[in-house]
């Protein structure tokens, strides 16, 4: 903090009103600080400051005394005499704000913010409308990258003082930046320079006005990335576990172990806050393609198409950032160079950052599925669906999303043309990041059970009862990963690509009251991604 801004801070501390304790009984020491006060009032500090002594000379332990002399020494620019007086008025009088005030702005002064914080915090709680309070408390929670918190603050807190407005102004855009949210940043220094013009606050934030400006218009429009890996299926097909099941032992009699090596590549174009001048809403327009070839059992190689559509609006309620938005999707997937499936689904989504603890966001989906199907399918083995999908997922988020945990769960209903596939389902989610301090790695888990209920007897299974049972699955996905971003190559300061080597293990268990569905699988996998 600028010299300037650590003056300017101590000066308005005359404007504070002062809440002087009550006595019952009137002494001689009550006589000198009342005169004291007087001398205060007219601003002859030194007359002040020799009552306060003769004050302290016969009671040491007076609060209003060591209170005074701890504010006149602040009035005068000397936070480190201040603090000796305001520090035993403290311990005198613990749940005095007055006091607390004083002493976390005297702290404050020196730049000792770890011991500022807690009284300033401590006044913020009980008063934030406190004169200049919530610019101070707002500039402690920047500092330590609480963003949402100092918003929080700065928009809470009251200043009478022309200076402390426009800094307050000044930091409500520093910490509007880092939440996405450039365009009110950039209202915000608007705001400040309306303020007081001519300050020495003018020039650095016509340049953070002019930083905001240059980068919307830097922001890449096109992002991209493609991955190679290799992998190690041990259940292509799916097969389910032993089983007495005729139809079980046939199925275990394919091969259903493979390595592999896969390919994907995303592509995403940002168009719409490039052509309105407008950063709270954005399009973007995308296609992404995955494929895996199956060495030893090329049968099941997969390739996946998908193309998307996507509208977002950002926005704040209050200091929380809150990010809405509507997104269509189509894509077709071919098994073995054969169209398998065709999807369009449509998402409309929304995520609420409460804190720089917490992130919420609520989803709903709709998805409309066809499969190709042989011409004798039977009706009832139809598996083309409209799938209906609800839910939440809560972040807890540490360190600047260094760590996090989170937790979710999913309503959805598959009504499918063929009765056998209908169902009702549970999911619950859960999984966190942990970085490493050892060259970033990042350790992610995430856990995933799906309950499904379908609502008919299956029509040909099991073999030895067919349409004697409802089919009732638990399926469980384990994924443990470790990333490592290995490098960064810039062509220009604003064209670089990262590079993030992968390992992934992942398991899948699947119980099932009917055995055909019964089934485990474990995939080993390394990839490499380069993003841009």
């Amino acid at each position: 903090m600028s010299s300037f801004a650590a003056c300017l801070l101590l000066i308005i501390v005359v404007l504070v009103p002062f809440a002087a304790p009550a006595y019952a009984q009137i002494t001689e020491a009550d006589v000198f600080v009342s005169q004291a006060i007087i001398d205060f009032d007219d601003r002859r500090y030194e007359e002040a400051v020799a009552n306060l002594r003769r004050a302290l000379e016969l009671e040491p332990d007076h609060v209003e005394a060591l209170y005074y002399m701890g504010v006149i020494h602040m009035v005068q620019r000397r936070p480190t005499e201040a603090v000796p007086f305001l520090t035993r008025a403290r311990q005198k009088s613990p749940t005095d704000p007055s006091v607390a005030f004083q002493l976390g702005l005297a702290y404050f002064a020196q730049e000792r913010y770890d011991l500022a914080e807690p009284l300033l915090e401590e006044v913020f709680r009980a008063n934030p409308t406190l004169d200049g309070l919530g610019y101070y408390v707002g500039f402690i929670r920047y500092r330590k990258k609480d963003y949402r918190g100092a918003l929080t603050a700065f928009r809470g807190g009251r200043a009478t003082d022309p200076d402390i407005q426009q800094l307050s102004r000044f930091y409500t855009a520093l910490a509007l930046v880092p939440l996405g949210l450039p365009t009110q940043a950039a209202q915000e220094v608007e705001q400040a320079l309306r303020l007081a013009p001519g300050s020495p606050l003018t020039a650095p934030a016509e340049r953070l006005r002019d930083t905001i400006v240059a980068s919307r218009a830097r922001e890449r429009r096109l992002s991209a990335e493609m991955r190679f890996g290799v992998f190690h299926d041990d259940n292509v097909a799916v097969v389910p576990e032993q089983s007495s099941d005729p139809t079980v032992t046939e199925l275990r009699a394919a091969s259903h172990r493979s390595t592999g090596e896969l390919f994907g590549l995303r592509a995403d174009y940002s168009w719409l806050k490039h052509v309105l001048p407008r950063d709270d809403w954005d399009s973007t327009v995308g296609y992404s393609f995955f494929a895996t070839y199956n060495n030893d059992l090329p049968s099941f190689n997969v390739t996946n198409h998908l193309l998307t559509a996507g509208l977002t609006h950002r926005r704040a309620i209050g200091s929380m950032p809150l990010q809405a938005g509507l997104q269509y999707a189509w894509d077709v997937l071919y098994l073995d160079d054969d169209e398998f499936l065709q999807r369009n689904t449509v998402t409309a989504f929304a995520a609420l950052v409460e804190s720089s603890l917490h992130l919420t966001q609520v989803f709903g989906r709709y998805q409309a599925k066809q499969f190709n199907r042989e011409p004798d399918t039977p009706r009832r083995e139809f598996r083309d669906a409209d799938n209906v999908m609800f839910g939440a997922v809560h972040l807890l988020r540490f360190a600047q999303d260094a760590h996090f945990l989170k937790a979710g769960y999913q309503w959805d209903w598959e009504d499918t043309v063929g009765k056998n596939y209908q169902y009702f389902g549970h999911r619950v989610t859960a999984g966190g990041q942990y970085t490493l301090p050892w060259r970033d790695l990042r350790l992610k888990y995430d856990f995933d059970a799906h309950l499904r209920a379908y609502r008919h007897p299956h029509s040909t299974l099991p073999a030895a009862d067919p349409g004697s049972t409802r089919r009732k699955d638990t399926e469980i996905t384990h994924a443990t990963r470790l990333e490592w971003p290995m490098l960064t190559t810039c062509l220009r300061k604003d064209d670089c690509v990262a590079w993030t080597l992968a390992a992934e293990y992942q398991r899948t268990s699947s119980t099932s009251n009917i055995a055909v569905f019964d089934y485990t699988r474990n995939v080993v996998s390394v990839i490499l991604t380069l993003s841009y």
